[in-house]
């Protein structure tokens, strides 16, 4: 099988699709040739059956440009893939859908978001099969669905022994926009402080073009109830270099609201941090105590309070038997379901 793998972004370096490098990398085991064309190329290390094409951002190429090379690579490239896997952005589908159908090929989807619209169901209705991990997002309802792990490498993703983590400390990791709720964990954190917790907590990540007011708006929060010693904002940072920072954290929390289901929670849990999530997947599957309402600051706040009140010993418990979960979730589970799907058509 050779695939065409359409994406936003090949570049290992970036802090929020950088994980999209290695997913390719592991998909090459399985495949014969995989052309990659991707809105941005940045830097990248792939092995000698993947190419990279990019449809110019790097250059500031104009929208007309990107529709015309992705055009071009299409029929340039029509002896070398067999089928197309678009990921998470439809437009691609609704723009060259047809034209991959004119040629014979076969057409996938990974879109996992709670959001959508009727140019999805359009999308979809080119598609072979469509892949999601949450059974929240809007992809679910598809027949032709078909859930996947969350794609966690675990060769990178553990706990890191050369670094101590700190007792009390709280970590955010991912972009700064609305929908990660970040003003939802600084509500807690205030609800923390105000009860004479000790904590420290870190906010990585970088605001994306639009939230820049939203991003500011936290940290003049955070000044104004005088925690500035207490809560940091971190720039964004890239993806292979967070397990240091996860195994330098005793939690993390993640906001987002289902039919998002973070590959961030899975690994964290992968670096040996409690996790604190309100996404509806993970019922059944964690403690209720690492649980809480979605966009409830308060109960985040006790969640948190209560589970460090309790000894090393209860809070290993309560945590359970996490390895399961994140080895169920890895990405060499992803690679071989993913592709087996797409080889067996």
């Amino acid at each position: 099988m050779r695939l065409l793998v359409i994406t936003q972004k090949i570049d290992r370096t970036d802090p929020v699709l950088g994980f999209f490098h290695r997913w390719v990398e592991e998909f090459s085991k399985h495949l014969k040739s995989v052309v990659v064309v991707c809105l941005q190329k940045g830097d990248y290390d792939l092995p000698g059956n993947v190419s990279v094409l990019s449809l110019g951002k790097e250059k500031r190429q104009s929208r007309t440009k990107y529709v015309f090379l992705l055009f071009y690579f299409s029929i340039r490239y029509f002896n070398r893939y067999d089928a197309v896997l678009v990921h998470m952005n439809q437009e691609y589908i609704l723009t060259a859908g047809w034209l991959w159908k004119l040629l014979g090929k076969k057409i996938y989807m990974w879109r996992n978001h709670y959001s959508g619209s009727m140019l999805t169901d359009i999308s979809a209705m080119f598609c072979t099969k469509i892949f999601c991990t949450s059974h929240y997002s809007y992809t679910a309802k598809f027949k032709k669905t078909r859930f996947m792990p969350v794609g966690i490498d675990t060769e990178i993703f553990r706990q890191d022994d050369s670094v101590q983590r700190i007792p009390g400390s709280v970590l955010s990791l991912g972009r700064i926009s609305p929908s990660k709720n970040v003003h939802v964990l600084i509500e807690a954190l205030k609800i923390l402080h105000g009860k004479g917790m000790d904590f420290l907590a870190d906010i990585i990540g970088d605001a994306p073009a639009g939230d820049e007011a939203y991003a500011e708006s936290l940290r003049k929060t955070v000044g104004e109830a005088g925690l500035g010693d207490r809560i940091r904002f971190i720039p964004g940072i890239p993806n292979v270099q967070t397990p240091k920072v996860y195994s330098a954290h005793q939690i993390f929390v993640n906001l987002s609201p289902n039919g998002m289901y973070d590959k961030t929670i899975f690994e964290g849990m992968a670096c040996g941090c409690f996790v604190f999530a309100s996404n509806d997947d993970l019922r059944a599957k964690i403690d209720g105590a690492f649980m809480f309402p979605y966009g409830d600051a308060a109960a985040l706040a006790e969640r948190i309070s209560g589970f460090l009140a309790l000894s090393d010993a209860e809070q290993k418990k309560a945590a359970g038997n996490i390895s399961t979960m994140v080895r169920d979730n890895s990405l060499a589970k992803l690679s071989e379901g993913l592709v087996g799907e797409i080889i067996n058509r």
